[in-house]
């Protein structure tokens, strides 16, 4: 049984997993929301940096869960009350004045999506052009991903069936249910993200490996199987292979493709 306090109360949902040197700015952005701020969540998918111990010291709740972004969204948002839910990777930094921006954004009723633009924290011209490009996308086709965080309603996505527990392409899987309802708002303000899955497979590289990785999952390969590739060969999630070594540690960071 869900239990809202307030048609505009927020809990914020935030995925992670080895996440703590970056955790603990998210969460320290979130505390002058505190106005209608109801819960934060951390989801932790198996961490083995402290990541969960850090959550709970800032003040959010911490839970534990597979390395898995679509379970783990989904737990964290079955576990909350809020009338509204704030959907973030751990590697996320809000905007200054996040919370008129929500908030404007509730105002305007429970039957829309909305995602915020994209910053890459990371210096370059060719970063500035990603950044242009899924704001174009963002705006033109309404299909912002899972990195630009998401402000939806809870009755809003039950509505559009929830959240998938697949271990990738949860974010475009939902958007694309959620644009077929209502279309995706997008809010004024950058959500800024690291830079460092740019920086080690590079800009062009990133966005080909992303790009193949949509396309076959648009074509019907499992998530799973997708998961595999990304994540690491035969060995699945726990594996190495060439692009998760690329990436090293940014698995919990935004590396959705």
């Amino acid at each position: 049984m869900i239990r809202i306090r307030s048609l505009q109360e927020l809990s914020v949902v935030i995925v992670a997993r080895n996440e703590a040197s970056g955790l603990p700015s998210l969460l320290a952005d979130l505390t002058p929301g505190s106005w209608q701020l109801l819960e934060v969540v951390v989801v932790d998918g198996g961490s083995g940096d402290g990541t969960a111990r850090l959550a709970r010291l800032a003040g959010a709740r911490a839970l534990p869960s597979e390395p898995c972004r679509g379970a783990q969204l989904a737990a964290g948002v079955a576990a909350t009350d809020g009338a509204w839910l704030l959907l973030l990777h751990a590697d996320a930094r809000l905007p200054r004045g996040w919370q008129g921006l929500v908030s404007k954004a509730m105002e305007r009723g429970p039957q829309r999506a909305w995602a915020f633009r994209l910053r890459v924290d990371a210096p370059g011209p060719a970063l500035r052009l990603v950044e242009a490009l899924v704001t174009l996308r963002s705006c033109w086709r309404r299909l912002p991903y899972g990195d630009q965080g998401l402000l939806v309603s809870r009755l809003h996505l039950q509505a559009a069936g929830g959240i998938s527990p697949i271990p990738l392409m949860e974010d475009l899987d939902l958007v694309l249910r959620l644009r077929r309802l209502g279309g995706i708002g997008m809010l004024p303000g950058s959500l800024r993200v690291s830079g460092r899955r740019w920086r080690r497979l590079g800009v062009l590289g990133t966005a080909l490996a992303n790009a193949r990785l949509r396309r076959a999952w648009r074509q019907g390969t499992p998530p799973e199987l997708l998961a595999q590739r990304y994540y690491g060969g035969s060995e699945g999630l726990s594996g190495q292979g060439a692009y998760q070594k690329a990436q090293r540690r940014s698995w919990g960071s935004s590396s959705q493709p």
